[in-house]
């Protein structure tokens, strides 16, 4: 059946219905006559799922791994007909998503999608935050693809061969695959050309701008990140001080600027705004207001009013991230997949399948943000909602005086405001917002300055950004990153938000050298660095995986919160290390004492050969390292914006400070001995603040698995090269220890936690006897052109995928070969692509659609411009699918090396490949979470 092209309606190519819930009802329309209601026709949708006679069947699963038969390899699973509208039936299929696939443990969470709603089945209230969200959609315009904007200009050239044989691409959804990195950079290639190839004085000057976009947006995203951080550390300061008083003068001051006024509030100080004098008469303590005295009444005044304050902090900053934050609440008509199961459930049904929910500004952000900078798509991440909600919650999470560090914890959380901030500066230029491969680049460059603001570290900013985040970074990111950070630090050096005049928190002016024999304590520390690092990997990995995720703290995070800040202020009140902020604890810890000196908190002893000084100081610090370490545990994880760098810094400091007090007792108790020759005969050779710099770099590397970037951040935090070799040293024992005990870092183990799909490039497997046979997916729905593909059936085809759970992937277009009936492939569309395409001509359910197979280069070279465009482009003709159809996805062999598939997707970024047998016939697919499920149980093996 078929309708000439001028009595055909259809949406534009390009544009495509305006919101997910009209793509959804669009679909579902498709066979039906009349106007069409939701709920009544939904319940009559049978055919949706009745498998086409097209369709070819689905062959019986593999059901074990050669050698591993006891492990499942795909799952047959049942899915209820009822997500879609139908009770009459029930799904089986051999197909698994990626929770289930070959027995792998996954990631689960969906993106909200929006229900169809009409008068008598409301979905959104007006009042609430959901409902707010989708009347602000109601107002935006339409939908596009993701490619209308150059495609509709290039695809008639000769020169956008390459961009028409990919062919177009529509928004990335959420947690359904990643970006197509060749895809992006063919595009980025023909946009870059079309500028190229005008001539005049104007297009000149376009291409300059073009040029030096980048540069702009990064210097704009530094100083947006240096004023934000210059905010967060000015709150955060005042709020952690108000639990104690406030300032008599200035009640918005913090202690440190208020026992040290400014001529103006803007003018830059050079004094320290940590060592604050203790008799401060503009500065009131809440004994004193309640005119409780010095006594007993006194101290309960005071620990009551800071047990308060700090549970009105941490409940506020928790009730922020999880009400503004939540996943659910996050909208965006960018999503595809509304024909799938976990789309939001329609009225006439009483329960919904269980979803996991994220909390996008709590923790430090970093596991994420790795995510995804390796090509992963979380639409609402990097927004403004989560840009607010992070740095206010950051400001009151850390002001509460939980386990999570004061000022110098903000690195995994500004790391997060920076990537935000990034990511909606560069949305308004449309070479990053309609590139996401190019807008990656953007978000490595504000990563190196988070780290910059959060530590006044520039340069290992941008080895961290490199190290630790970016998945991809060539030597032009690296110099935007470097020339970013630098914006960022030196914006905050004129903002001046500690009040010294300095970005550096721990600054060091020990005026001794370290000698030789100090190389065996160091080496200690750092194995001390990489047990400490391993076992809290450990610790915390199960504390969150059978504690937090497995009992009543799952449905009760605010009461989670509420429990740990109240421990945290029961046992940190009364020890004076563990009630200091961390910032001011590990200043203090890295502090060189002066003869007779009894400063620093009575961290410097009067007489350091006294035992009994040594032995009061020692049972203080570690209690607060005991105390701070435990807390640690149970703390990093919980809904709040934090992070992990400076409790781990406090712990590492306080072993050191303890190794270094150790040395300096023995030290004046065998002045005499060998050990000690290489200080002739100085007894205060030794320095306990540098044991205390160098266990905190030890434990930091044992924790976080960073080498290279952390002993450059520790050089520029200090503001000392001199010691480069005991850092370097106990650092890299620190990592080779930690990585013997627990191969995976903290971050690492947090992804695998949140069960990301994160691919690491670096990571070694050994194949051992698999093959690519082994994990390639052979039952996938397959679309055949030499058969019949009508609107309607390619529609049931896709509910049927998608019901599956594979809406990350696609349908491979296959054509029977004339000779021998082998299965040629044409090429492959992405399931998100197909119900754009479906959604566009839904009013023409009975028409045929058709895929082309797109003209190579050596067929452009040898015909003329005007008889390729007469027979190789669809033109206007809605029905022609073959504009959405990638005519060269990646192949490879079957017989191929499995080292060389993962080259695909770690060097190319493949989203999927398409597996043929050595003569060139179909076999399979292999997805990115398929080839992730088995790298998964390959380490598990």
């Amino acid at each position: 059946m078929s309708v000439p092209p001028e009595r055909r309606q259809s949406l534009p190519r390009s544009a495509g219905p305006a919101t997910t819930s009209e793509r959804r009802s669009r679909l579902l329309r498709i066979g039906s006559s009349g106007p069409f209601d939701t709920v009544s026709n939904s319940r009559q949708a049978t055919s949706l799922v009745d498998v086409p006679s097209e369709s070819p069947t689905t062959p019986t699963p593999r059901d074990r791994l050669p050698g591993h038969e006891g492990t499942p390899l795909l799952r047959t699973q049942s899915y209820d007909v009822n997500n879609y509208g139908s009770s009459t039936s029930t799904l089986q299929k051999t197909y698994s998503s990626f929770t289930g696939r070959r027995g792998f443990k996954g990631f689960s969470l969906r993106m909200p999608r929006q229900v169809p709603s009409g008068p008598s089945s409301p979905v959104f209230g007006s009042g609430s935050l959901r409902g707010f969200a989708y009347s602000r959609l109601a107002a935006q315009r339409p939908i596009s693809t993701y490619d209308a904007s150059y495609l509709a200009q290039d695809l008639e050239r000769e020169d956008a061969l390459d961009a028409k044989i990919n062919g177009m691409r529509v928004w990335y959804s959420s947690f359904t695959g990643d970006i197509d990195w060749l895809h992006d950079a063919i595009k980025d290639s023909l946009r870059f050309t079309r500028l190229r190839r005008r001539k005049s004085w104007r297009a000149k000057f376009r291409l300059v701008l073009d040029k030096s976009l980048g540069w702009v947006i990064v210097t704009i995203v530094g100083v947006l990140t240096a004023l934000i951080a210059y905010l967060i550390i000015r709150a955060e300061k005042w709020l952690f001080d108000l639990k104690e008083g406030y300032c008599g003068t200035h009640w918005w001051m913090a202690k440190s600027f208020c026992c040290h006024p400014q001529p103006a509030l803007w003018t830059i100080q050079r004094t320290s705004a940590i060592a604050i004098e203790e008799n401060c008469e503009a500065w009131h303590n809440w004994a004193e207001v309640f005119s409780a005295g010095d006594g007993r009444l006194g101290t309960w005044v005071e620990y009551l009013s800071y047990t308060v304050l700090a549970l009105t902090l941490a409940t506020t900053s928790a009730i922020l991230t999880i009400y503004l934050t939540n996943s659910n609440t996050f909208i965006t008509r960018k999503e595809s997949g509304v024909l799938a199961p976990d789309f939001q459930s329609l009225p006439t049904r009483e329960t919904a399948p269980p979803k996991r929910t994220m909390y996008y500004a709590a923790g430090s952000g970093i596991p994420e943000i790795k995510t995804i900078l390796s090509g992963f798509v979380i639409h609402g991440y990097l927004g403004g909602r989560t840009l607010f909600t992070k740095s206010v919650g950051l400001a009151l999470s850390v002001a509460s005086g939980l386990s999570l560090g004061k000022e110098g914890n903000r690195l995994g959380p500004f790391v997060h405001i920076a990537s935000c901030v990034g990511n909606i500066v560069s949305r308004f230029s449309p070479k990053y917002e309609l590139n996401e491969a190019k807008r990656r680049e953007i978000l490595s460059a504000a990563c190196a300055a988070g780290v910059a603001v959060a530590f006044g570290a520039p340069i290992g900013g941008t080895l961290f950004s490199l190290e630790e985040v970016s998945y991809y970074f060539p030597p032009k990111v690296m110099w935007r990153s470097f020339f970013c950070a630098m914006i960022a630090a030196m914006t905050l050096r004129f903002l001046d938000p500690f009040g010294t005049g300095k970005l550096v928190l721990f600054q060091v002016t020990y005026d001794k050298d370290w000698h030789a024999y100090e190389l065996l304590p160091f080496l200690f520390l750092g194995i001390f660095g990489g047990v400490f690092g391993a076992y809290f990997s450990k610790l915390n990995f199960r504390w969150s995986k059978h504690v937090r995720n497995k009992t009543w703290l799952k449905s009760h995070p605010i009461l989670e919160v509420l429990l740990i800040t109240l421990l945290t202020a029961c046992l940190c009140f009364l020890n004076p290390y563990t009630r200091m902020g961390g910032t001011e604890l590990v200043y203090n810890l890295f502090s060189e004492c002066r003869v007779g000196e009894t400063s620093h908190e009575g961290l410097c002893l009067v007489d350091p050969g006294s035992s009994s000084q040594a032995k009061n100081v020692i049972q203080a610090i570690a209690i607060a390292m005991v105390v701070k370490g435990a807390l640690t545990v149970i703390t990093f994880g919980i809904k709040l914006p934090a992070g992990i760098f400076i409790p781990s810094l406090g712990v590492g400091a306080c072993a050191g400070r303890i190794m270094g007090i150790l040395v300096q007792y023995n030290r004046y108790h065998h002045p005499d001995s060998r050990f000690f020759a290489a200080c002739g005969g100085d007894l205060n050779c030794v320095i306990p603040g540098l044991y205390a710099m160098v266990g905190a770099a030890a434990t930091l590397s044992g924790v976080t698995r960073t080498t290279v970037s952390l002993a450059v951040i520790m050089f520029e935090l200090t503001d000392s090269l001199t010691y480069v070799v005991p850092i370097m040293l106990s650092v890299l024992v620190a990592k080779t220890v930690a990585d013997a005990l627990e191969p995976k870092g903290i971050y690492d183990l947090v992804i695998e936690l949140a069960q990301l799909p994160y691919l690491d490039s670096k990571a070694e497997y050994l194949w051992g006897s698999f093959q690519i046979s082994d994990v390639t997916v052979h039952d996938v729905q397959t679309i055949r052109t030499d058969q019949r593909n009508t609107v309607m059936s390619l529609r049931d085809l896709l509910v049927q995928h998608l019901s599956a759970g594979m809406d990350d992937s696609g349908f491979p277009i296959l054509k029977a070969d004339e000779r021998n009936g082998g299965l040629k492939l044409v090429g492959y569309i992405g399931s998100n692509e197909l119900e754009h395409a479906l959604s566009v001509v839904a009013d023409q359910c009975e028409e045929d659609v058709h895929f082309h197979a797109k003209l190579n280069h050596i067929t452009m070279a040898s015909t003329s411009v005007s008889s390729l465009m007469e027979s190789a482009m669809p033109g206007d003709d809605p029905l022609d699918f073959s504009v959405y159809m990638d005519s060269a996805p990646l192949t490879i062999s079957s017989n191929s090396p499995l080292e060389l598939l993962m080259q695909f997707f770690t060097k190319l970024g493949a989203r999927y490949v398409v597996i043929n047998d050595s003569e060139g016939y179909y076999e399979g697919v292999i997805d990115k979470k398929t080839w992730l499920a088995f790298l998964s149980e390959l380490e598990e093996k």
